[in-house]
C-alpha cells in the first residue's frame, strides 16, 4: 500500500497525542530516527476498532447476501 509521508506522519502524531503510541528517538548517521511503539491504551483502541470493523463487515455481508429477513 502506498502511503505518503504527508498522510502517515499526521496520523502518527495524532495517535501519539491521544496516548495510543509512544515514541523515542535514536541518533543515526547524524540524524534522529523516531521509533513508535503501541501503548496499552493503543492496544485497547485497536481491539475496539477490530470489533467495530467485524460488526460492520458482518452487517454489510448480510445486506449483500440477503441475510436480513424482510419485515
Amino acid at each position: 500500500m502506498d502511503i505518503s509521508d504527508s498522510t502517515l506522519y499526521p496520523v502518527l502524531r495524532r495517535l501519539q497525542k491521544d496516548g495510543a503510541l509512544s515514541t523515542y528517538d535514536v541518533p543515526f548517521q547524524g540524524r534522529n530516527r523516531r521509533y513508535y511503539s503501541i501503548t496499552d491504551e493503543g492496544r485497547k483502541r485497536l481491539c475496539q476498532y477490530i470489533e467495530d470493523w467485524n460488526s460492520y463487515k458482518e452487517t454489510v455481508e448480510k445486506v449483500l447476501t440477503g441475510g436480513f429477513e424482510n419485515g
